[in-house]
């Protein structure tokens, strides 16, 4: 199997550079399309524990009107072969300085990319 092969590591990276501004943006529309539309695909968060695309659109529908006030500090791609890759970063919140980190396992499917597991660590509140 073939590790970081260019155009494929591209891909993923734009993709992970398209959900991040669609999160940023507040895009919860374009942030649901790439997910997986599927009962497999999950999303972990401190506060937050959605099994399937069914919850995971649910749980954006309530972020509809929330800033998102981070930014990304440091993104490690990596590609196994041409149909999958890993995106995973650390984040720094620009008004807390509070520091996370998120990833994302991406699939190649018929409709694109999209995000088959994500992870959010945050800290916990003193």
């Amino acid at each position: 199997m073939e590790i970081n092969i260019p155009e494929v590591q591209a891909e993923v990276t734009e993709a992970f550079w398209q959900y991040d501004r669609a999160l940023l943006a507040n895009d919860i529309d374009t942030v649901t399309e790439l997910f997986w539309d599927s009962p497999h695909t999950l999303r972990y968060a401190p506060g937050e524990v959605l099994y399937g695309i069914e919850e995971i659109a649910a749980f954006r529908q309530t972020q509809r009107g929330t800033t998102l006030k981070r930014e990304v500090t440091k993104l490690v791609v990596t590609t196994f072969g041409r149909d999958f890759g890993t995106a995973n970063c650390e984040t720094r919140r620009t008004d807390t300085g509070a520091v996370g980190r998120q990833s994302h396992s991406w699939a190649r499917l018929a409709e694109g990319w999209r995000i088959v597991a994500a992870h959010v660590s945050v800290p916990l509140a003193d």
